[in-house]
């Protein structure tokens, strides 16, 4: 192969392969592998076409169907029920029997036990049980139950059921809640909410508002409930829906997103979709940290790796999340953004928590946080929800330690906030030291989540000592220095734009 000084390409024997600087480039990339060593990106980007058109089917018919015979509640989740029954026909098989069988005990439950006092043991027990079990029977064989039926494990689907049932499991503990609360005062403050939401001024109502709602008792019906559990497009990944926000929306649908805003958030979803494709073809950054190759590196490497699988989930999630999203509020059903900002302009632990699956944020926020006694047992709380997370997300060590490694960042980062509050005056000096001490926190705070998501994701609990060993060396030491100083830059640079972050919700 022969390169000329105007960048064409010839072959050998003098045929023309490729001209111009943009041909070649393009030539490049699309000829370079694409790294879908994450198995998640793999089978999401693989299954783009299929969703693609279950999407398109799914909302024209639903569509058509409350346009032209008028439903309302009851007959819209009847027909949402039918289509995402065949839904999950499709992806689970025969297996199928076994998330109406859990959800249909669980709302027994609910509806003999949602009155009494001892309601919240009842409900979690039951719900944490069949989360551990389904992981550690992954999903059960059914000639566990008799070997009559044993043919039934050739007809499993193509995705496995209790993978998607951890979503379940939420919609089933939020519809238990939301039934045992319809009859006790709200701490919502819905004046003061009505006061600073610019969406409920405008005369319509916002998710926080149909999520604080108190539901009339018809609308905690078996079909309803089942709809809710098993809504087509929010049933893989969400994102998470509480069970009133979800009945709310049943008789009139969402109208706070108007169909120009729905176009735009289609075309960035496309261009998002196009910055991964070049990301994963120029950069390799999970199959070093699948691979074990980040042993052999130098700590700036496995840093830059870190880093970059960090944004690398970012934007996977982001492009999961949206899609599904997108196809909820064209159906007529809102959704919290899961990734309301980037992960780069989060600089402190409660922050970058709000604004990272912020839809099961939410979830927590509502269902574990506030119970357990709210912000006055704030250090206890985390310990409890963090390890709720990790085994929701799966039954391994190097999620329980990302868990508690996040729990235990959070104490320093609690420590340098009282302290630039106590710092923080009326006076220029006062000013400047609140500053500083904020931006030293977030510095910290960064570096702490890359350290708790290295151990996560890359290096594993194993990886702790050889991490320690590595950055604490002498080769290490000007690395860290280095990230501390870049992350406080960073930091100061976003105060002075005048962007902080917002308060935990």
């Amino acid at each position: 192969m022969i390169i000329t000084n105007n960048y064409s390409v010839y072959a050998q024997d003098g045929s023309y392969l490729i001209t111009s600087m943009y041909d070649c480039a393009l030539s490049i990339i699309m000829t370079i592998l694409s790294d879908v060593s994450d198995a998640q990106w793999r089978n999401f980007r693989g299954n783009i076409p299929v969703l693609t058109l279950v999407f398109g089917i799914f909302t024209l018919l639903a569509n058509l169907m409350r346009a032209f015979l008028n439903l309302k509640a009851r007959g819209m989740s009847i027909v949402w029920l039918l289509f995402s029954l065949a839904y999950l026909s499709y992806l689970h098989g025969a297996c199928i029997v076994f998330v109406l069988s859990i959800a249909t005990i669980n709302f027994l439950l609910v509806k003999i036990f949602a009155r009494k006092n001892y309601f919240p043991v009842v409900i979690w027990s039951y719900n944490i049980f069949f989360l551990l079990c389904n992981r550690i029977y992954e999903g059960y064989s059914f000639s566990l139950f008799g070997q009559q039926w044993g043919f039934l494990d050739n007809y499993r689907g193509s995705f496995r059921w209790h993978i998607c049932f951890n979503f379940v499991v939420l919609r089933m503990i939020s519809f238990g809640f939301d039934y045992h609360w319809t009859n006790k005062d709200s701490h919502f403050d819905q004046e003061k909410h009505y006061q600073r939401c610019h969406v409920c001024k405008s005369g319509k109502s916002c998710y926080q508002a149909l999520q604080e709602r108190h539901l009339q008792n018809n609308k905690f019906g078996y079909i309803i409930y089942l709809c809710y559990l098993v809504y087509a497009p929010l049933y893989i990944a969400g994102p998470i829906v509480s069970f009133n926000a979800f009945a709310s929306q049943l008789d009139v649908p969402q109208n706070t997103n108007s169909v120009r805003n729905l176009t735009l958030n289609g075309f960035r979803w496309v261009l998002s979709l196009l910055l991964m494709e070049l990301i994963t073809h120029l950069f390799y950054y999970n199959t070093f940290a699948n691979s074990g190759l980040w042993k052999h590196l130098s700590p700036m490497d496995v840093f830059i790796i870190g880093y970059g699988v960090l944004n690398f989930m970012w934007l996977k999630f982001l492009l999961i999340w949206r899609f599904f999203r997108f196809w909820s509020l064209v159906n007529g059903i809102e959704a919290p953004e899961n990734m309301p900002k980037c992960i780069n302009n989060c600089h402190n632990l409660e922050g970058f928590w709000k604004n990272w699956h912020a839809s099961f944020n939410k979830w927590l926020v509502r269902y574990m946080y506030i119970p357990l006694g709210g912000s006055q047992k704030k250090l206890l709380n985390v310990w409890v929800i963090f390890t709720f997370v990790a085994i929701w997300h799966d039954l391994e060590w190097k999620l329980l330690s990302w868990a508690w490694l996040t729990c235990l960042f959070f104490i320093p980062e609690l420590v340098l906030k009282s302290a630039a509050k106590a710092f923080k005056a009326e006076s220029s000096f006062g000013e400047c030291i609140f500053r500083e001490l904020s931006a030293v926190a977030g510095a910290v705070t960064i570096t702490c989540l890359m350290v708790a998501n290295l151990v996560g994701f890359v290096v594993g609990p194993r990886g702790i000592n050889w991490l320690l060993s590595s950055f604490l060396h002498k080769e290490g030491l000007p690395v860290l220095g280095g990230m501390l100083i870049t992350f406080y830059v960073g930091t100061k640079m976003k105060q002075s734009k005048g962007h902080p972050d917002p308060e935990p919700g």
